[in-house]
Order: structure tokens, then C-alpha cells, then sequence
């Protein structure tokens, strides 16, 4: 079980680790029947929900939101407030108490989720009583393109470092994460922000806003949680022109000077995913400080999409771990 050896002693350092125990076995069986549960026309229709609203007609987009938006059940041992466009996730136990903050982005293409669509995940972190969970509920594309979100992620940070007593946070350990496109956000404000955050938690994050034509991208494009047309329709929506001179929405392809920015960072990958190899030659690139963990067998969703709790489990372990040292 070394997947868990590293988390538990804490001495996560730099490497690429697949997952090879007993629990693969589970985490494809439910990944299996999660991909079989799936409508077959959910994905073409998220996806022209999305170029409708590119070519400005927002119902079927409005829509999809909607239907991704139901309201969570929280864990008893947690104080939940929102203000703002945040929500904080607060274990009662520790009232008073200066703990680590996790900032957490949800995924959705950048063009839709909510503070809603990541809660059962920010619930289960913050239910560990040794973190605080801030969600944050950035604006949307395509009606913000790139940089908004971006810039309401780097005002969180802010947030966060300027209310850290309110919020009895430790400002010098503030890890930033996030999943699929929120994994990209993640990164974007790590290397952008003028506050240094002290670690990155990523979940199969988008690192190339374009079809980078790699085997993942071809073998997993239809049937696996994200169709590689709906991903080009999210990257088309959240970078609308096209440019990137900056790199903060392709940061796979950002600078060497600019990638060393980045904090140490745990990548946590599916393997049957679009978006597998880009993730995998981002942690390649920085292998000096990003450690990354594939579960061979998952597909894209086990964070925010009930049906892959072997996955969904075993991530939250991983990401307490990390976040503690413990």
C-alpha cells in the first residue's frame, strides 16, 4: 500500500505515483457502473447548451446550471456560513483555533458549477477537524471569459490573507485547489497572484485550453465523464479569441521562469480521462515539486459527481494528508 504509506507519514516529495492495490478493483467497478448510469446524450447536450450560449442564447445553459445546483446536506460537526461569493466550512471542534485553509475552486468547464456542485467535497476535508474549507463562487463563462474568473480566484487569496483572524486561519498555510477546470484556476492564481499560497491540491485539472491531440485526448474523447467536444466547447467559452499570451489558461505551456512559482503540489489524476496525459506531462515538468497520484481506473467527475466513492474517498485522505503533514 504505498499510495497511503506516503500520505499517512506525510512525506509526500516530488514523484508519480499510479495506484496498484485492492482498491483499484473497486474504484473500476464503480467507475464502471458510474459511466453506464450516465445518459449517453448527457455530454452532447451539456455541450450544445454551451455553444448555444457562446452564439448568446443562455436558456439551455441556465438550465444545465440549474440541474447542477441542488442544495447539500452538511456534516454535523461543521459550522457552514456563507457570505459573498464564498462559503466556509468550519469543524466545531476547533473553534478558536488558528487551522490550515484550504481555498477550493470547483470544476464545470468554467462555465458552470457553484459553491454547491463541490460542497460534498469541501464537507468531507473540513469533517477531517484539522482544516477549514473556503469554496469560492467564481464567475462564469461565457458571459465572463477569461480573466474573470481567474481574478475572482486571486481576490479570494487576498480575501483569505486579510481576514485571516476573522476566519482563524493560519495565513502561512493556505493551499489553493481545485478540479478539472477549477484544478486549471488553481494554478493560473498560484502562478499570478502576488500572495504566495504554501501548496497546490489539483484533481485531473485542464492545464491545455485546446485539443492537445495526446493518446488520453483520442482514447477516453467520448463516454468517460468528459466528451472531448463538450471540453472544446468549455475552451472555446472560457477563452473566446483564442490568445493566451500570458499562459494562465494553457499553463502546461507556461514558461519555465513562470512554472517556478508553483508551490509544492499534490496532482490527483483519473486514469481513463481527456485529460490524463496533459496532467501527466504537467507534473513531468515539474516533477522538482509536484508529486502526482493517478487512480488507473477512475474517470473525470469522482470529486463533485456521486457514483465513484472509492475514489472520492480515497482523495479526501490523500488531500488531508497533504494539506497536514499527518
Amino acid at each position: 500500500m504505498k499510495l497511503l504509506l506516503l500520505c499517512c507519514m506525510g512525506i509526500m516529495q516530488p514523484q508519480s505515483v499510479t495506484s496498484m492495490s485492492s482498491a483499484d478493483s473497486v474504484m473500476k467497478s464503480q467507475a464502471d457502473a458510474f459511466i453506464a448510469s450516465t445518459p449517453a446524450d448527457l455530454q452532447s447536450k451539456q455541450c450544445s447548451a454551451v455553444v448555444s450560449a457562446i452564439e448568446g442564447d443562455f436558456a439551455p445553459l441556465e438550465r444545465v446550471r440549474k440541474s447542477r445546483n441542488t442544495s447539500p446536506q452538511y456534516s454535523q460537526n461543521l459550522n457552514v456560513r456563507d457570505f459573498g461569493n464564498y462559503r466556509l466550512y468550519e469543524p466545531v471542534s476547533t473553534e478558536g483555533e488558528s487551522l490550515p485553509l484550504l481555498i477550493y475552486l470547483h470544476g464545470g468547464g468554467w462555465t458552470f458549477g457553484s459553491l454547491n456542485s463541490c460542497a460534498a467535497f469541501c464537507d468531507a476535508v473540513a469533517s477531517s477537524g484539522m482544516i477549514k474549507v473556503l469554496a469560492v463562487d467564481y464567475r462564469l463563462a461565457p458571459e465572463h471569459p477569461y480573466p474573470c474568473a481567474l481574478d475572482d480566484c486571486k481576490e479570494a487569496i487576498r480575501y483569505a490573507v486579510g481576514h485571516c483572524r476573522e476566519l482563524g486561519i493560519d495565513p502561512e498555510r493556505i493551499t489553493i485547489g481545485g478540479d478539472s477546470s477549477g484544478g486549471n484556476l488553481a494554478i493560473a492564481t498560484a502562478l499570478s497572484c502576488e500572495i504566495n499560497v504554501s501548496s497546490l491540491l489539483l484533481f485531473y485539472p485542464v492545464t491545455k485550453a485546446y485539443n492537445d491531440g495526446s493518446h488520453s485526448w483520442k482514447k477516453y474523447a467520448e463516454g468517460y465523464g468528459l466528451d472531448s467536444d463538450l471540453m472544446e466547447a468549455f475552451n472555446r467559452a472560457y477563452l473566446p479569441d483564442g490568445k493566451d499570451p500570458d499562459k494562465l489558461a494553457s499553463v502546461g505551456d507556461a514558461p519555465d521562469a513562470l512554472l517556478e512559482r508553483l508551490p509544492r503540489t499534490l496532482l490527483v489524476a483519473a486514469g481513463r480521462d481527456i485529460l490524463c496525459d496533459q496532467g501527466r506531462e504537467f507534473a513531468a515538468r515539474n516533477q522538482d515539486r509536484v508529486t502526482r497520484v493517478e487512480f488507473s481506473d477512475a474517470v473525470h467527475l469522482f470529486i463533485t459527481v456521486p457514483g465513484q466513492m472509492a475514489a472520492f474517498s480515497e482523495a479526501v485522505r490523500l488531500s488531508v494528508g497533504f494539506i497536514t503533514g499527518k
